[in-house]
């Protein structure tokens, strides 16, 4: 069993290398790389603006790496800091009208890009590589 996992988490780690490179190459010409993407795409999922430790923690990623990637996006005009009513000095991240568009010309690209890498493996196939891989992260998330 655990050279089975074994090999599961380094086809994890490879197809993660493969979709930030190819999620770079689909979005250039958009001003956006993968990580940028990813963050826009934390934004836009969460029904209420969050500041940047809790987009980390929803990606699993560093407060620190997202804070980078933020302040970037602001620079950009893609994002805007916004004060929060919870907490005076951890500010809110919010998208501007340039970033919504910006992740919407972006997620129109996905679509079919996404449909295209599905081709050939069945619905039931992927539903289940996603239950096993989130229970795998669900006990890396108890730890």
């Amino acid at each position: 069993m655990s050279t089975a996992v074994t090999e599961l988490i380094i086809e994890v780690f490879r197809l993660n290398g493969g979709l930030l490179a190819a999620g770079d190459q689909l979005v250039k010409d958009k001003g956006l790389t993968s990580s940028r993407w990813q963050v826009l795409g934390a934004i836009d999922m969460s029904p209420h603006s969050l500041p940047v430790a809790q987009i980390a923690r929803n990606m699993g990623l560093s407060r620190q790496a997202v804070q980078r990637l933020c302040n970037a996006l602001c620079e950009d005009g893609l994002v805007e800091f916004a004060g929060n009513p919870q907490h005076a000095r951890a500010k809110l991240v919010v998208m501007s009208d340039i970033g919504k568009l910006a992740f919407a010309d972006a997620m129109a690209l996905q679509g079919p890009w996404a449909a295209g890498l599905a081709e050939g493996i069945s619905v039931p196939d992927l539903e289940t590589t996603i239950r096993v891989l989130r229970s795998l992260r669900g006990k890396l998330e108890i730890n």
